[in-house]
């Protein structure tokens, strides 16, 4: 069962999140394995895509807000684009786009989605019912590291990503293979401020600086000493009493089944009718005097719509203008 640990250091200004997606993982894969026209991905891409899906879950998970957590990766390789999409409820979907061969041993970026240098790490939050004129925020930063050096880890850049939208140091640990997709989140909290968990210390003014609380550095190097091949195969319990030992930790209760992390798809019908609304009639007309039919496939769960020509007339007809037997019954 997929789960979502959440912990404080009790004392010090740092929280962190571990996310293990188990049976979330292995539907958005199994999905995707059934799709006749796309097949599986290769191993390279399955890892690239369980460690954004591990991602997305903790970010998500990380702030107060009430929309969709999108995670894209732009690129200029073999994987032009990879998304995640995580809703408040933490269900989530995910796919990548891959129209030329991935490589079979390398989830680097520069290899897989980051060749010429070009590629892009972008997240919106689409708020779940927007204002009128209200635009989704979106943040975005490139594969590359401040000195221009290709980022080779999909860690290296969200923690860039944290440092310039939050102004908050972060550590990420991410892993996936075709069984689980993990993530360990370690992050500096503020300790000026109304409410926050060091108000009574007085501290020097320099401590909210980035890089220099002691306490946050210290916890971090021990939680970058995790290994892959821990974060994938022990237990969450394990994970911390191996590196946190020395620590007293606040423990939230874990977020499972319907509370926790879970494959769901947001498509529908409807959806998919307004899509092709938005096509107009004209170029919906052509498909069917080409094909017979649209259908229209779901990339992210592989659900197929099927429009005949009396589905496509309906589409474009008023709903005064259909016959009554055409109309929804309320």
């Amino acid at each position: 069962m997929s789960e979502l640990h959440k912990f404080l250091f009790d004392g010090l200004p740092v929280r962190g999140m571990i996310v293990r997606l188990t049976d979330a993982w292995t539907e958005i894969l199994r999905r995707r394995a059934a799709n006749t026209e796309t097949g599986n991905y290769a191993p390279a891409v399955r890892e690239l895509l369980g460690e954004m899906a591990a991602a997305g879950v903790l970010m998500q998970s990380n702030i107060k807000f009430n929309g969709a957590l999108v995670f894209q990766i732009h690129g200029d390789g073999p994987v032009k684009l990879s998304v995640v999409e995580v809703q408040p409820d933490l269900s989530l979907r995910a796919t990548a786009t891959i129209p030329s061969i991935a490589p079979e041993d390398s989830a680097s970026l520069s290899s897989l989605v980051n060749v010429n240098g070009n590629g892009r790490c972008a997240i919106t939050l689409d708020p779940k019912n927007r204002m009128p004129g209200q635009q989704p925020y979106q943040g975005i930063v490139p594969l590359n590291g401040e000195r221009g050096q290709k980022l080779e880890k999909l860690s290296d850049v969200l923690q860039q990503y944290m440092r310039h939208s939050e102004q908050l140091d972060t550590t990420l640990v991410l892993a996936a293979n075709d069984e689980v997709a993990a993530g360990l989140l370690i992050q500096r909290m503020p300790v000026k401020g109304e409410g926050n968990l060091q108000a009574e210390r007085n501290a020097d003014a320099d401590v909210d600086e980035m890089d220099v609380n002691e306490d946050y550095n210290r916890i971090s190097t021990l939680a970058a000493s995790l290994t892959r091949d821990e974060l994938l195969t022990l237990d969450v319990d394990t994970i911390l009493r191996r590196l946190f030992w020395e620590e007293k930790l606040l423990r939230f209760v874990p977020q499972q089944g319907v509370d926790g992390p879970r494959f769901a798809c947001s498509c529908s019908r409807e959806r998919v009718s307004a899509m092709l609304k938005g096509l107009g009639e004209e170029e919906v007309q052509s498909v069917l005097d080409e094909r017979g039919s649209v259908e229209v496939g779901c990339e992210f769960c592989g659900q197929q719509y099927r429009y005949d020509a009396v589905d496509a007339a309906q589409l474009f007809t008023e709903l005064e203008k259909q016959p009554p037997g055409s109309r929804n019954v309320q």
